[in-house]
């Protein structure tokens, strides 16, 4: 049976995925992605005017992926907080084992299109997991949160191996963004202790690995529908 032709948009988006993350975000070029897949330039642009927007739509599926990886964690038997510590943790870890990895999350913090998706996909992540916490707090609250936590993430992501400790850097940071949440001191340490304790570097690269095999696995459906959410996005913005 002759393999059916993938989309155009499912081709490109599939095609930067991997170089991206195999390549780095930084060295990639819009020529390169058009070179894997031998289309032209405008072709590409047509439905991705930049890299950034590129990235944008990764960033995207990336927090999809995420709020999957959350909802396994939860019904493995974590509570939301525990698999929103898990979460971070695999984050730092990844990167600081990948460099190419490290560059892909850094560069979806300097870009304000995907910084944006960041912030919008973690405030409804935080409404969800600290909403005991903060019974008072509406939505710009958050919002506002989020503006300073991913500041925090950042900082985090940017650090060397060679200037701070893995574990201090990952301890801070959850110490200063359940802080931010007004988390119990008791239970925040409790959570972190207790996230800690799990082979982060052995989680960082097993959750790598399944969201590589999550990107490469998409349909042609989610690939509509992702599309779809990014036009509405860059429409709303312009």
């Amino acid at each position: 049976m002759a393999r059916k032709r993938i989309t155009t948009k499912a081709e490109i988006i599939k095609t930067a995925s991997e170089m991206f993350l195999d390549y780095g975000y930084s060295d990639t070029t819009i020529k390169s992605v058009c070179d894997r897949i031998e289309i032209s330039t405008g072709n590409l642009t047509f439905y991705f005017p930049t890299k950034e927007h590129l990235l944008d739509i990764l960033v995207d599926m990336l927090c999809d992926f995420q709020w999957e990886l959350m909802k396994r964690t939860v019904a493995e038997g974590n509570t939301s907080l525990m698999a929103y510590c898990l979460e971070f943790i695999t984050m730092v870890s990844a990167c600081e084992q990948n460099a190419l990895i490290k560059d892909f999350f850094l560069s979806s913090y300097k870009h304000l299109m995907s910084l944006e998706t960041i912030r919008r996909n973690d405030v409804e992540k935080a409404k969800l997991v600290f909403k005991d916490y903060n019974p008072d707090w509406d939505d710009q609250r958050y919002v506002e949160a989020e503006t300073l936590i991913s500041g925090i993430e950042y900082a985090t992501l940017m650090t060397t191996s060679d200037s701070a400790d893995i574990e201090l850097r990952i301890e801070g940071a959850l110490q200063a963004i359940l802080d931010i949440y007004r988390v119990p001191k008791e239970i925040a340490i409790m959570k972190i202790k207790k996230a800690k304790a799990v082979n982060y570097r052995e989680l960082g690269s097993k959750t790598l690995k399944q969201f590589k095999d999550y990107i490469f696995s998409i349909d042609e459906q989610y690939v509509e529908e992702a599309y779809a959410k990014y036009c509405d996005r860059i429409n709303k913005e312009h």
